[in-house]
């Protein structure tokens, strides 16, 4: 118990990133709800990469080779997705 109630910078980091990328699937179900169908709105993208980059930043710290393999290639996805939407906008 005394473990859980030491936090430390990198563990609300960490906590912090799971939070962005947990409400990226709240943010999906909520606007295909809206649209009747499923979509992926920008804001997904935008909490994806919040929530990849933090967990990333916590997995270097915790020095975790596993946890670091899965959180970054998936920056450059999603920073490529980003990408793409603000390109095609514009």
């Amino acid at each position: 118990m005394n473990r859980f109630l030491n936090w430390d910078f990198f563990v609300i980091v960490g906590m912090v990133g799971q939070v962005f990328f947990s409400m990226r699937f709240i943010v999906q179900w909520i606007a295909s709800e809206k649209a009747g169908k499923s979509v992926i709105p920008f804001s997904f993208w935008i909490f994806s990469l919040g929530g990849s980059s933090l967990l990333l930043v916590y997995a270097i710290y915790r020095k975790d080779p596993v946890f670091i393999l899965g959180q970054a290639p998936n920056l450059l996805i999603y920073s490529r997705n980003i990408y793409l939407i603000k390109k095609k906008r514009s």
